[in-house]
């Protein structure tokens, strides 16, 4: 994978997060629970889950850096909370928490991302736990 490959598949992916720059056999993991989703189906439906069933979010991205076939996506999730998340019925809140998200990419697209969402700050801006 080139860097320009590399970048391409980051950029369209990134733009709405469409599974189909993920890879068949892609593993997305959750590193603050250990959850794992395996598979375009499962990343696909996680992803929609969490940006327009338990949120109406999206991701503001602040750099994209990218090598070869490797990229990080340093960004701040932001949305409103309107649907069951983490136990959590919706709360009507807005959120804007800092996220991190590192890829490994081959020509077949995203093969693997390790997500460090700073949970903790999620849980107090939804008001699960003090400020």
């Amino acid at each position: 994978m080139t860097v320009d490959d590399t970048r391409k598949i980051m950029e369209a992916y990134a733009a709405n997060h469409d599974p189909k720059y993920v890879a068949s056999d892609a593993v997305f993991i959750d590193t603050a629970s250990g959850t794992r989703h395996e598979g375009r189906e499962a990343i696909g439906a996680m992803l929609n889950y969490v940006y327009h069933v338990a949120f109406d979010a999206r991701a503001e991205g602040t750099r994209l850096i990218v090598g070869e076939g490797a990229a990080t996506l340093e960004a701040t999730f932001v949305g409103k909370h309107i649907g069951e998340f983490a136990g959590i019925p919706a709360t009507g809140r807005d959120v804007r928490v800092p996220l991190c998200v590192t890829y490994d990419i081959s020509p077949d697209g995203i093969t693997e991302a390790r997500i460090y969402m700073q949970a903790a700050v999620m849980m107090q801006q939804l008001g699960a736990v003090p400020a």
